[in-house]
């Protein structure tokens, strides 16, 4: 089990380093590109911070065969928008409070509300229809085609929205590396490519280590793989989100900062749920239609104060991000 548990973090480590190097390829890719805060923060960042907890799912479901690895792969699925709508939620809105009362920052949260309110609206009707659409339609294949032109739109829509530009600067880490001895500020924008594909394969090979760790130990422990998945990979694989968020928060960058989870959340409400769509049975019922259910409740909560008040407000994050701490004592009691 010590052997178990070592691996488990070690792998992790890597997918989440590798998820930081991806990320700070893909920033200094769009600043190269003069992209805006919004595409930057919902779509670049968000899609390169989320690729630890979509890897995960499409490796135990692709190349671990059998119902562990499917289980596996459908609490990974259903975890990350089940996180990121409630315990990154939560981590911004305490970061917020943290930052009022260490005296770096206002009690008010200044994102740009068409980017948030845009990117909520698409998940909450993507990840809706993911989840209760095949309770209805048998030919799954329909619903995860309409999911993916979904995404497809939302790029549209993202890229051609009203948004402020980045207004710091990202140092490739490349140049901070090999700068002083390469002249790697005239190549910056292929080595910002470079740098992606290599923490990308890092990415793949880790997470084949962890799902195949994370199905022995969860059959070892006698729990449930699907709740060991839901509850518990999504929580380490979502830190480069939660991570990244915080650390805008506390700098004063909100849009950056929510944009990012909730473009993540868009993300993950489409493409890995069509791939559970089509590869898995997905049966969502009990905790995994719990988890799913409370995060549209998160989400529409948030969308609700903005349709109502034009603003966010951090004990709103506040209250939404608690249905995560809520939900984990529901799942662990029984055990």
């Amino acid at each position: 089990m010590t052997a178990d548990i070592f691996l488990l973090l070690f792998n992790l480590m890597l997918i989440l380093l590798s998820a930081e190097i991806f990320t700070n390829g893909v920033e200094v890719f769009g600043k190269k590109l003069s992209l805006s805060q919004a595409v930057t923060g919902s779509i670049l960042a968000a899609v390169g911070t989320a690729l630890p907890e979509t890897i995960l799912p499409l490796v135990a479901i692709l190349l671990h065969k059998g119902e562990a690895g499917h289980s596996i792969g459908i609490g990974a699925i259903l975890g990350a928008p089940f996180m990121l709508s409630t315990l990154a939620f939560l981590l911004i809105g305490l970061t917020v409070l943290s930052g009022y009362i260490s005296k770096r920052r206002a009690f008010v949260f200044e994102a740009e509300i068409p980017t948030i309110k845009r990117d909520l609206i698409f998940f909450l009707i993507m990840y809706s229809s993911g989840i209760f659409l095949p309770m209805l339609i048998k030919q799954h294949i329909v619903v995860a085609f309409l999911l993916v032109f979904c995404y497809i739109a939302y790029l549209y829509v993202t890229f051609k929205s009203e948004s402020g530009g980045i207004l710091h600067e990202e140092k490739l880490y490349f140049d901070k590396i090999f700068g002083k001895v390469l002249p790697i500020k005239r190549f910056e924008t292929l080595l910002s490519v470079a740098q992606v594909l290599l923490a990308l394969f890092i990415m793949i090979e880790c997470a084949h280590g962890f799902v195949s760790t994370l199905e022995h130990v969860s059959l070892k422990i006698g729990f449930d793989p699907l709740l060991f998945a839901l509850l518990i990979a999504p929580v380490a694989t979502e830190l480069p989100e939660k991570f990244n968020s915080v650390t805008w928060t506390f700098k004063g960058r909100d849009t950056l900062a929510m944009g990012n989870v909730t473009g993540a959340m868009v993300f993950q409400s489409t493409f890995p749920v069509s791939v559970g769509i089509i590869f898995t049975d997905w049966s969502i019922t009990g905790y995994a239609l719990l988890s799913a259910s409370l995060a549209i409740l998160s989400g529409a909560i948030i969308l609700g104060e903005i349709f109502i008040r034009k603003k966010i407000s951090p004990l709103t994050l506040i209250f939404s991000g608690s249905f995560y701490l809520i939900y984990a004592l529901i799942i662990i009691k029984p055990f």
